[in-house]
């Protein structure tokens, strides 16, 4: 390709196509020169492409939920300084020698001023999700009591509930994650009441036990469509149905793991500590290692004739999602080293049986033997792109809590590898699914779309922020920055609220079927809101080096281990922060211990709030690549 002014792109043949042919598209890039009517820049794979500009060109900067429109069409050579990161989409003509002319219609910049990247400022994601939060509790419960009497699992483009009377667990656990995580980045106590009252509805409504047997587990969800509710046992949906799959009962935990982390709810651990041992008991293969994927809801055996394709498997979801979901956070509030033990179990796993010498990708999907399976279903030998980042983010967390080289190594060689094949390398963001395999052209094809889904951008920014804060890697946060710049400029709904469930690969939202909606099956609050967390987390406390303010809500009965509150927000790099002030109820506080991030709690009858405030501690990065 030509850099040349004049917006031509010689790069690509398009002779054949004849020259009245366009069509409209997104370039995603960095500026290298301007001039009068033409921008040179650098696209996220380093080709260099000029885009042509008319005095109908508009442009904006990014913007965060519940911002206003800040239009900058008249200041663009003020804006658009060399190194500054924006989006074009607009038409693109095929000219009759060749190549093709990339005309800017709209522009979305990054930044502007001093912070080339307008999510790096303090505040951006706190601020995200307290806009998040505001849609889904205005959704659900109107402004009026929070009755979970009336929670649906649907929720509409523009927030309103649907018809559809079942109450999926999974999805009231991932707003009960979303609503106590907005309470500790803001310490707005609706939002802790939301997540409290689901976490207690779920109990009541949701949660199977019994005490002789020591079985607890999770119903699938419950149908109020009628005059009395209808505890739906085994799953309904169709990959699982009538299984009780591992992820659900994974989920199921997530929201209540995150309220007790705030709130030390003795209950809640109860019920937290139950599951984990019916994992143990019913899921764990205690032979070959790992945790199936499915259990017969008679039998409660993997192994049933009747769990028919998902007889006797073991997948990605059954055995890594265990950490991000509720596992890493039940740690980080009990330090309990039977948890740290379990976290190391299933890293061992995913770095013993999923890297393939052959594909850029992992295998996900297991025969009980740990032998690949390669025809299960709808994935066949597919890879997600998400787990991939997934495995990438969390391998990296973990290595922080116990290094172990395998650990790095599988973490760097998916980090580095997966830009080249799982993004898009002309308009930015991450794909969603491949096949695993290339084809004879050295492509790993799309599976059915090339479209980007929101948590799939999730896991590429949280990866790509953790390995940069840990590394001081520019490659990596680069990669970072690129991801929240797609996210951030594409995905966040400005007219109705929430995010978009999809985006095209030009990043026009996808308003069709299930995908219009913004509360589903796949959808509820979970992801949305521990990408704000942890972006903010990783981006203040390793990227920027500046500190960061948390809320907990403990309760007069709240049961810690040792008695003390854990405010470390994350599996981080050892001895790069620090517990710097903490105050109870309003009120300076000074039994705490900084090194540790640990608050003694004070006794008494009342309930406590607790903000601390965590500070960076200055490193050098360079060589930190253990």
């Amino acid at each position: 390709m030509t850099g040349a002014p004049g917006g031509r792109d010689t790069g690509a043949e398009a002779g054949s196509l004849g020259a009245d042919f366009s069509f409209s598209d997104t370039v995603a890039g960095t500026v290298v020169d301007l001039g009068s009517d033409w921008i040179r820049l650098r696209c996220v794979d380093g080709r260099p492409l000029t885009l042509r500009l008319t005095d109908t060109t508009s442009a904006q900067l990014l913007r965060n939920l519940g911002a206003p429109y800040e239009d900058v069409s008249g200041r663009l050579h003020e804006v658009l300084r060399p190194g500054r990161f924006l989006f074009s989409h607009g038409p693109v003509h095929a000219e009759p020698g060749g190549g093709f002319t990339f005309q800017a219609g709209h522009l979305t910049v990054a930044g502007e001023g001093g912070r080339a990247f307008a999510f790096e400022s303090p505040g951006w994601w706190v601020e995200q999700l307290r806009q998040l939060a505001r849609f889904y509790r205005r959704a659900q419960f109107g402004t009026g009591p929070v009755d979970f009497d009336h929670y649906r699992t649907e929720i509409r483009a523009g927030g309103g509930r649907s018809d559809l009377h079942v109450q999926e667990t999974d999805t009231i656990s991932r707003l009960v994650y979303g609503m106590a995580t907005a309470f500790m980045m803001t310490g707005d106590e609706d939002f802790l009441e939301v997540a409290e009252r689901g976490a207690q509805y779920l109990r009541d409504h949701l949660r199977f036990h019994d005490p002789e047997s020591g079985v607890l587990y999770w119903y699938h969800g419950v149908d109020r469509s009628g005059s009395r509710e209808r505890k739906l046992f085994a799953s309904e949906f169709g990959d699982d149905y009538q299984a009780i799959p591992a992820y659900e009962q994974i989920y199921a935990l997530v929201g209540l793991t995150q309220t007790y982390r705030v709130t030390g709810d003795p209950r809640l651990l109860h019920d937290i500590e139950g599951t984990v041992g019916l994992f143990e008991r019913y899921f764990a293969d205690h032979r070959l290692g790992g945790y199936y994927s499915h259990i017969d809801p008679v039998s409660l055996s993997p192994h049933d004739p009747a769990l028919a394709g998902n007889r006797s498997r073991k997948n990605w979801n059954s055995i890594g999602d265990h950490a991000p979901a509720y596992l890493i956070n039940l740690y980080l509030a009990t330090g309990e080293q039977r948890h740290a033990r379990m976290l190391e179990h299933t890293f061992d796993m995913i770095t013993a049986h999923m890297p393939d010498p052959d594909s850029p990708f992992v295998q996900e999907r297991f025969h009980g033997d740990w032998s690949p399976d390669r025809t299960w279903g709808w994935q066949q030998d597919r890879a997600v792109v998400g787990h991939n980042l997934k495995i990438a983010w969390n391998l990296t967390r973990m290595h922080h809590l116990l290094p172990k080289p395998q650990y790095r190594e599988l973490a760097h060689r998916l980090a580095r590898r997966l830009p080249a094949v799982g993004r898009d390398r002309q308009r930015g963001g991450w794909y969603d699914l491949l096949q695993r395999r290339p084809d004879a052209h050295g492509r790993h094809a799309f599976v059915w779309h090339d479209r980007k889904a929101w948590w799939q951008q999730e896991q590429a920014i949280l990866a790509y922020l953790i390995l940069a804060g840990h590394t001081g890697d520019t490659g990596f946060l680069e990669q970072a920055r690129e991801a929240a710049a797609f996210y951030n400029a594409f995905f966040l709904d400005h007219d109705e609220g929430g995010v978009h469930f999809t985006v095209t690969a030009q990043g026009i939202p996808y308003l069709v079927g299930n995908e219009r909606l913004k509360g589903s099956h796949a959808m509820s609050m979970y992801h949305k809101a521990e990408l704000c967390y942890l972006a903010e987390v990783y981006t203040r406390l390793l990227i920027e080096r500046e500190p960061m303010e948390l809320w907990f809500r403990p309760h007069q009965q709240a049961r810690y281990p040792q008695d003390v509150l854990r405010v470390a927000p994350d599996l981080l790099p050892p001895d790069r922060v620090r517990l710097d002030q903490v105050a109870v109820n309003g009120l300076p506080y000074h039994d705490f211990d900084p090194e540790a991030l640990t608050v003694a709690l004070p006794a008494g009858k009342e309930r406590l709030t607790v903000r601390v405030r965590l500070v960076p501690v200055r490193k050098d990065l360079r060589g930190d690549h253990r």
